[in-house]
């Protein structure tokens, strides 16, 4: 999504969308790679004002995503829903030649250049932030069976898993001297 600056007046402006997912390459390649499926198009909602020679958009996106539980390997989906504060500054074109400490504004500062503003990355950005790393169905998710491989979600699979078989079972008997 793009807006011209040069037609930016002083007062908001605000703007609504809805885009493809296939317009975001960052999530095209997330949906490629298998972490997640997108359900449903971006939801994009953006306040926009000039502040101070920047810039300052307000947005918040929204879309649904299917995901695999990290634990039990259920697909489930989850609402991605994210809001977020940017600042854009014009493009100084003084090269910068030292270290410089960043500020917290900095940090939520962009710069755009040209009559135009591309918000693309920083809407792919804010969406793969709100994916989680660690998918879970939900938070009591028991996961699968190490030896067996069931749900154990859907009940216990009648497997001894007192710890005999598993990786560290040698050292149960282990035992230090002094």
């Amino acid at each position: 999504m793009k807006i011209r600056v040069e037609g930016l007046s002083d007062s908001p402006v605000v703007l609504s969308a809805r885009e493809p997912v296939a317009d975001y390459p960052a999530l095209v390649g997330v949906q490629e790679a298998g972490e997640c499926a997108f359900l449903a198009p971006l939801q994009l909602d953006f306040r926009i004002e000039k502040q101070f020679g920047q810039i300052r958009v307000h947005g918040h996106v929204a879309t649904k995503v299917r995901l695999a539980c990290s634990r039990c390997l259920a697909d489930f989906e989850e609402n991605i829903v994210s809001d977020f504060t940017v600042f854009y500054s014009k493009t100084s074109k003084m090269p910068v030649e030292e270290e410089v400490a960043l500020t917290e504004e900095d940090l939520i500062s962009a710069p755009y250049d040209g009559d135009s503003i591309d918000f693309t990355n920083e809407i792919e950005e804010q969406v793969l932030l709100e994916i989680p790393y660690k998918p879970l169905c939900h938070e009591e998710c028991k996961g699968i069976c190490a030896k067996c491989g069931a749900d154990l979600n859907a009940g216990e699979c009648g497997c001894d898993r007192s710890g005999s078989g598993l990786a560290f079972s040698a050292l149960k008997n282990f035992t230090v001297k002094r």
